[in-house]
Parts: structure tokens; C-alpha cells; sequence
């Protein structure tokens, strides 16, 4: 007997709901036979942060640190850093970590799960699970149990490393989840990347700088090549770059002073004892990011091989900038070919252009040569980060040898924003003569300095004609900016070029001559802002009461639309092979 349309429409809503009840109470693998497939999920990304910083400060400089010629102090201050336990130490340490989800899974009880990474990427990373409101590490063994995969888990991947070495591991983190049941395994992955390190370039905004002060003693270094001289009027300098950062719009108290040991303080070369850079990942908050300084890899060992040290003034980073969201990183290799040049290992070799056509993170810049180069293992590390592709110009003919002895960004009204600064000889000697025209041939250069050679312009123009010295430095300009025209696109006439002379002098050990700035070499200064500059005072010959170089350096960088702030650096400086920018550092605004 045919039932009544209502009565079947009934018994289907009754079926239904059966089985709905039935699918609620039955796990799906146990109805099935075989285990529900895993999933992972970064919910922020795939970006994963080298935790390398210090959120909780637990990390200390000890008494005697600063001064200890031993590496063994050095390789126990970078050691130490959030990464460095198995401990999410506090709210602001667990935004450095990247986080995972185990999607919830219907799984009987019996089921057993484990995240993993490979063996050779566990050294780079560590897993945490949230249990009863923290995180906790998972350890090696990774266990999850049933009830928390029936839940769902919260992970956290945590970056213990920058990439340094592409050829021993590449950034990459696989995060393999495996679920197993009824004999019956399936595993998910997400596959995480670790940030690189990008450099800073000089047209992002100083938030910080850092200089040296005098201490007290002798203070002369001995695990550097350093000038024997003292450096003098260090009030002239401080008093000078206050003014050139509150008129920049420096925060008071964002410039800072920083006095070394009785041991080693001569060795003032902040710019030279670390390189910042950042690393940066997405959030629901915009980019979370950390400051990585990339410390000098300058390293010392005694005559007799017992003792071996990097550079003591590169502490300074651990003891005053580590910390919250700044991490300190050091590479370098022991075991060194004899082309390794201790100069070139300073960090002022080593510069960065801004973005610009097909380099959408701007590009890295550095001196070496193949008869002196810096670190190899350092120069792996920058080029492990994959985002700003090196050009590397020859530096080997000045006697220091850093690329920001020749070569500055200052900002320009062309297509891509920047240009160059760079050093110019022929146009420093095109003003002498044009003061001796004048009839003032016998000013000094470095006049009202301590410089104990102050020639004549008229005296410097014998002395040219009799070495060559500024034309043969001139050359090696051109042959920089070659190269640096053909890599960035720039005309040579968007150049800004300011007057340096020099002068060539023989190293000694049977080397060729080399060239070093006789008057401040105005590119090597430091940039506050993309608009504001400052430059060492340049105590150029003066026609008409007027300092030749500094109004033809003003003119040419207003011209611009850069601001210069004079810096006296003469004597703190100048006389000891280097310059403002040599003398100090910058954090810098970070864009996101």
C-alpha cells in the first residue's frame, strides 16, 4: 500500500538526523578504516624570524669582558640570545615566532601524531605547542597525543639562525606533521623560510647613533691595525654632530657617546665595528621586525698562536644595543688566505644602494681586489641572504680601503630618488689653481688645524706636478664609478662630485703606493635623513675669507635639496685615517 507523501518526507528527516547523530559520535577513521588526513596551516605566513634577540635582557656583559684578548669571550656573547634555550621568554619573545596550526581531526583515541623537521634543519629550528595557556617545546620527540589532535593544537616554529652558508642549509624549515592510525600513516608539511637580512641604505632616517668618547689611559688596540696618534679635540667633534642631529631633528638622547677601556678606547671607529641591517614578517598587526647587527669580522690571534680575540670595541654592541627586537650575529673564519686584509674587514667597507629598476631591495656595496679582499665567510653570509646582489668595486689603492672613503647616497630629483656622492680630486685641484689665480697661493690647506703638514696651495700644486698623486687617485675613481654607473644606470652627470685631494704614500713590506685624503674626504660623511648631511669640516684654501671646498660642497649637494651640517672631526678623525661616518653609526628608520 502506497504510503502518504508527509509519512515518507518524515521518515527521510528521521533517517537524516540518525545519521547525522551517527556521524557526530563516529570518529571518521574509525567508520572508515583509515586515518583522517593532517593538515597544517601558518596562519601569518611563512616567514619565520631568526629569533637571535635578547626580550628579556637575561643576556650580560661580565666585568673584564670588554678587555679580554680571548675569542672565547665573543663566541659566549653571541651564544646567547632567546634562541639559545628552549624557553619562550615572555609575550614579546612568542611574537618572534611563527605560528602554526594543526587543524582539529577525527581521530580515535589510540592515534598518535608527531611534528617534526628533518635532521639537518633542527640545529636552525624549535618547536613549540601551547599546553594549559603556554607554550612548551616539543623537544625531539615532537608527541601529540590523540585528544589534542581531536582538539586541534596551537604550534610556534622558532628561527635560531641567520642563513650564512647556503651550501650547508638555505633557510628552508619543513614542518612535517604525521598522524598514525589502524596501521594507516599521513603526514602534512608546511614548509617555512626564514627572513633575510637586509641592509640599511643612507636615505632611511637615522632613529639612533652612536659614537666613540675618550677613556681613559693608553687605550691603544692591539688586535687592529690602528694609528698610533691620539685622536684630540674630541669636545670640537661631540659638540659639533650634537648640533648637525637636533637640527636634523634627532631626538635628544637618541645620540650616544660610547667610552672604551683603558685598554683599547683609540680604536673610535664606530661605523666600523658592526653593519645594520633588519629582518622583517608579516602579522595581523603589519611587519614584526628585529634589528640584526652584523659585527665586524675583524679577528686577532697573538705571534705565538696561544691567544686569539675579534675586535673588543664590537662587545659594545652586546653590552649597549642587544636587547628587545635587536639581535647581535658574528661570522668570520679563523683560517685565512694571506690576501684577508684586516681593513677591508672593517664594516665601513661595506655600504648599501637603495631599491631601484630590478633590485626592488637595493643592492649591497663593498671593496676588495684580489690581492686584498675582506673574509670570504663573511661575504658568504651577505650573499646568502639573496636580496641585495653585491657590487663590489675596487678599494685596494687607498691606504684604508673602504668604500665609503670615495663613495656616499645623498637623495637627487631624478627617476629613481638617489644619486652619488663621490669623491673628486680633479675638482679640488681645478680650486687651487683658481685660488692661486687669485692671487692667494700661499694659503694653507688645513690652515688653523693641528695638522702638522699644512702646505701651500701653491706648495701642493709643486707637489702635484712632481707625483701625480690626485690624477692617479682620480683614475681609480673613474674605474669605481665605472663599474657603479654600469650596475645602477646612473649618468655621470647626476653625479654629485666633491673636492678631496690626496696623496700617495708607500705602506712599507715592499707594497705598491697607496692613497690616502690629505683634506677630509666629504662623501665620508653621515647622513641623519635623506635631507641632512653630515660632512667633516674640510679646511680647504680660502679666497676672500671663504673656505673654497666647503662652499663648492655646499653648493653642489644644495643643489640637491640636501641640508649640510659641518662636523669638526680634524683631529678626532681626519688625522687618523678617517671621518665622520668612519667615527660613528646609525639605526635606521625601518620601512614597512
Amino acid at each position: 500500500m502506497d504510503q502518504p507523501p508527509s509519512t515518507r518526507r518524515t521518515r527521510v528527516r528521521v533517517l537524516a538526523c540518525a545519521a547525522v547523530v551517527a556521524a557526530a559520535l563516529t570518529p571518521t577513521a574509525a567508520r572508515a578504516g583509515t586515518p583522517a588526513a593532517p593538515e597544517l596551516r601558518a596562519p601569518q605566513g611563512t616567514v619565520l624570524l631568526p629569533n637571535l634577540d635578547d626580550d628579556a635582557r637575561r643576556c650580560t656583559v661580565r666585568p673584564g669582558d670588554l678587555d679580554r684578548l680571548d675569542v672565547a669571550v665573543d663566541e659566549r656573547l653571541a651564544a646567547c640570545h632567546d634562541a639559545a634555550d628552549d624557553q619562550v621568554n615572555g609575550p614579546e619573545d612568542a611574537k618572534d615566532l611563527t605560528p602554526v596550526r594543526v587543524r582539529p581531526m577525527s581521530v580515535g583515541k589510540r592515534a598518535t601524531g608527531r611534528v617534526a623537521v628533518p635532521a639537518a634543519q633542527r640545529p636552525y629550528a624549535r618547536i613549540f605547542i601551547e599546553r594549559d595557556g603556554r607554550y612548551v617545546s616539543l623537544g625531539t620527540d615532537g608527541r601529540i597525543g590523540a585528544q589534542e589532535l581531536r582538539r586541534g593544537a596551537r604550534l610556534a616554529v622558532e628561527g635560531r639562525d641567520i642563513v650564512r652558508d647556503p651550501a650547508r642549509w638555505d633557510g628552508r624549515i619543513t614542518v612535517t606533521l604525521t598522524v598514525t592510525e589502524h596501521d594507516t600513516t599521513r603526514r602534512a608539511q608546511v614548509t617555512l623560510r626564514t627572513a633575510p637580512v637586509l641592509l640599511h641604505h643612507d636615505l632611511q632616517r637615522a632613529e639612533h647613533v652612536f659614537a666613540a668618547a675618550p677613556g681613559p689611559g693608553t687605550g691603544q688596540p692591539v688586535e687592529i691595525p690602528a694609528a698610533t696618534r691620539r685622536p684630540g679635540q674630541w669636545r670640537a667633534f661631540a659638540d659639533s654632530l650634537r648640533s648637525a642631529a637636533r637640527k636634523a631633528g634627532l631626538p635628544e638622547g637618541e645620540l650616544r657617546f660610547q667610552r672604551g677601556t683603558a685598554q683599547w678606547w683609540r680604536d673610535i671607529w664606530r661605523q666600523d665595528i658592526a653593519e645594520p641591517g633588519y629582518v622583517t614578517k608579516p602579522t595581523p598587526d603589519g611587519p614584526h621586525t628585529m634589528r640584526i647587527l652584523l659585527r665586524s669580522p675583524n679577528y686577532w690571534a697573538s705571534d705565538d698562536g696561544r691567544s686569539a680575540s675579534l675586535r673588543r670595541s664590537g662587545r659594545l654592541l652586546h653590552r649597549d644595543l642587544r636587547g628587545p627586537d635587536v639581535a647581535v650575529v658574528q661570522q668570520y673564519t679563523p683560517h685565512r688566505d694571506k690576501n684577508v686584509d684586516e681593513l677591508l674587514n672593517f664594516t665601513g667597507n661595506l655600504e648599501s644602494l637603495p631599491p631601484y629598476a630590478g633590485y626592488p631591495q637595493g643592492r649591497i656595496l663593498y671593496g676588495s681586489s684580489e690581492h686584498r679582499r675582506p673574509d670570504p665567510s663573511f661575504i658568504r653570509m651577505l650573499r646568502a641572504q639573496g636580496q641585495q646582489p653585491p657590487v663590489v668595486i675596487d678599494t685596494s689603492w687607498l691606504l684604508v680601503g673602504h668604500v665609503d672613503e670615495t663613495v656616499h647616497v645623498v637623495r637627487a630629483d631624478n627617476a629613481r630618488g638617489w644619486t652619488l656622492a663621490v669623491s673628486d680630486p680633479r675638482t679640488a685641484m681645478s680650486l687651487l689653481k683658481q685660488a692661486q689665480r687669485a692671487g692667494e697661493g700661499g694659503q694653507r690647506l688645513l690652515a688653523d688645524t693641528v695638522a702638522t703638514d699644512r702646505p701651500t696651495v701653491d706648495e701642493f700644486l709643486r707637489l702635484e706636478r712632481g707625483s701625480g698623486g690626485n690624477e692617479e687617485a682620480a683614475r681609480h675613481i673613474d674605474r669605481q664609478l665605472d663599474v657603479l654607473l654600469r650596475a645602477t644606470g646612473l649618468k655621470a652627470e647626476e653625479l654629485v662630485r666633491l673636492p678631496v685631494l690626496y696623496v700617495g704614500i708607500d705602506p712599507g713590506g715592499g707594497l705598491p703606493r697607496r692613497s690616502v685624503a690629505v683634506t677630509p674626504a666629504l662623501a665620508n660623511g653621515l647622513s641623519l635623513t635623506a635631507r641632512d648631511f653630515a660632512a667633516p669640516v674640510p679646511h680647504g684654501p680660502r679666497v676672500a675669507g671663504r673656505d673654497l671646498f666647503r662652499d663648492e660642497a655646499e653648493r653642489r649637494l644644495t643643489a640637491n635639496g640636501v641640508r649640510v651640517h659641518w662636523v669638526e672631526n680634524i683631529s678626532w678623525a681626519h688625522l687618523n685615517g678617517g671621518e665622520v661616518h668612519c667615527a660613528t653609526n646609525a639605526l635606521r628608520e625601518i620601512h614597512r
